[in-house]
Formats: C-alpha cells, structure tokens, sequence
C-alpha cells in the first residue's frame, strides 16, 4: 500500500505545489520545523561543547517530530493522512516553477535573472553573467530534485510519514545550521553528516533518473567521470547527470561571501555559454526523470499490491 500512498502524494504534489491561499493562513510543517532548529540554535550553540549540544538537539527535535508523525501514521485514516503529508513535504511543482522563474526574469533582462536566481541558490549573485545565472538554476535543478522529491520519496519509501518527517527535519537542520562557518562548525556538525548520510542512495537515484529517462550515455559517463569530484558528496551525481544529458558545464568557481571558491566543473568540456533555453530544457529533463520515478512507484504498488 505504501507504493500508493506515495504515488498519490506525488500527483497531488505536482498538481496542487505549495498553494499560496493555504500557506499564507497556516504554517507550514517545515516552518514548524525551522521554527524548533532555531529555538535550539538560539538557547544551546554557545559556550562549551557545542557539537555535543548539537547532537543532543538534533535528537531530541528526531523525536518529538517522528514521535507526533508516528501517532498520525495510527490513526484509522486509510493513509489519507499520510498521503497529504508527504504531499506537502514534497516539492517537485515548486521546484520547477521555481527554475521556470529563473528563465522567465533572464529573458526580461540579466539583473531580474540574478534577482531571480538569488532565491533559490546561495551564491553572490551581484557579478554573475547570463551563463552563470542560467549554470545556476539548473544545479538548483538538480540538486533539489534530489532533495527535495528523490529524497522525501526514498525516506516515505522506508518509513512511512515518520520517514519523510525525519528527513525534512535533517534537511532543514542542514540548511539551517549545518554550514562550515565559526558559528555552526561544531553545533551543526551532527546535521551536516546525518544529511550527507540521508541523501547518499537517494543523490545517485535521482542521478540514475534523470540518465534513464533522457537516454543520454553522456549522463552517465560525466557522473562515472566527475561525480565524485564535486565539493558535495551528494550534489555532485544528480548535477554531473544533468550535465551529461544537456551537454553544458556546471559547477565551476563561484563566488560566497565575498571569496571565490576553487569548484572544477562538472563536464567541463560541454558547452558553457548557456541561456533561458537550457534552463526550459533542464525542466523538462526533471519532469521526465519524474514520470519515470512515477512509473516506478506505480510498477511496485502493482506488484506488491495496491
């Protein structure tokens, strides 16, 4: 029945996204979640043993969260609980609309491009070109589809809502605190490797996706070749994968806080002048990659009953 429940979560996510009139009212799960991050953040990174009090945080927050989503998993819903859930912690229409965003502002001109762009990556934006931009959107591309709806499926997959739930938090705990500055080094350490840890099979899934539904053996050459190369454990595999099947390189030196970073690129021998065009194709490489995942989710609740 699971295969359902998340095969349902999926049609509702991509046809429903994150509704403005319903999240304008009501808070979010993962605002929740945010909200809790920096509550401990706020009372517990100081002083002394910071990474010991980032762990002991992290897991109380994995148990409050898995323990509430656990008693809603037993109710006597028939799974619509479940499936509105993981709709919700889905975000594959998000992300596309997102990434289209990108495209649009670019063709209007490049400074709406890097206004655009600055919302969904965190590099400086202020000097990036055309091509920049657009290398830009389609790493968020890749590397979200990997977190944001590989991931939250794999987890669903494995543990039901308790599953999805202790992923977003880790996600979130890792978006918030797990950065490698002074600060959050050592109180955002257990976040970071618990991240890396949870996307480690769903990064090379999403990777596998999007080779197979675009066909390309480039896809997977880049990935074998250059995967493994990127600053992330993770991000490099579905990014390499989107490489080789467009044709472009990504990646490269980009600029944070002021300090250009040393990146090699991802495919550095494809194509690097790039525009809103490859950003549209990049799209729809994600939403093929999506309907193969689909076909797979639906395959297995036919196998393992509905």
């Amino acid at each position: 029945m699971i295969y359902t429940l998340i095969s349902v979560a999926l049609l509702l996510d991509s046809l429903m996204g994150e509704p403005d009139w319903l999240w304008s009212r009501l808070p979010h799960p993962v605002r929740i979640m945010g909200f809790g991050i920096g509550k401990v953040d706020e009372k517990l990174n100081v002083g002394r043993y910071r990474r010991a009090k980032g762990v002991l945080a992290l897991v109380g927050l994995l148990l409050l969260f898995t323990g509430i989503s656990w008693g809603l998993a037993w109710l006597p819903d028939w799974g619509l609980l479940e499936v509105l859930g993981a709709a919700i912690l889905l975000g594959h229409r998000s992300l596309v609309q997102h990434v289209k965003a990108v495209s649009v502002a670019l063709q209007q001109g490049l400074p709406q491009g890097r206004t655009a762009v600055s919302m969904i990556v965190g590099r400086d934006v202020e000097a990036l070109d055309e091509s920049a931009v657009t290398r830009a959107a389609i790493e968020s591309a890749a590397e979200n589809f990997s977190d944001g709806v590989v991931a939250p499926v794999f987890w669903f997959l494995l543990g039901g809502l308790p599953g999805i739930i202790a992923y977003k938090l880790v996600n979130t705990a890792d978006s918030m605190i797990g950065h490698r500055s002074e600060k959050y080094l050592a109180f955002g350490w257990a976040a970071a490797r618990l991240d890396d840890v949870m996307n480690y099979i769903p990064a090379r899934l999403a990777a596998g996706l999007i080779a197979l539904a675009t066909g390309a053996n480039a896809a997977i050459e880049v990935m074998r070749r250059d995967a493994g190369h990127h600053r992330s454990p993770n991000a490099g595999w579905p990014e390499a994968a989107m490489a080789g099947a467009l044709g472009v390189a990504l990646s490269g030196p980009r600029v944070y806080d002021g300090q250009l970073t040393a990146d090699s690129f991802v495919n550095a021998n494809g194509r690097k002048d790039l525009g809103p065009a490859d950003i549209d194709r990049a799209i729809k490489v994600l939403w093929r990659a999506w309907m193969l995942m689909l076909a797979c989710l639906v395959l297995g609740a036919m196998t393992y009953g509905w």
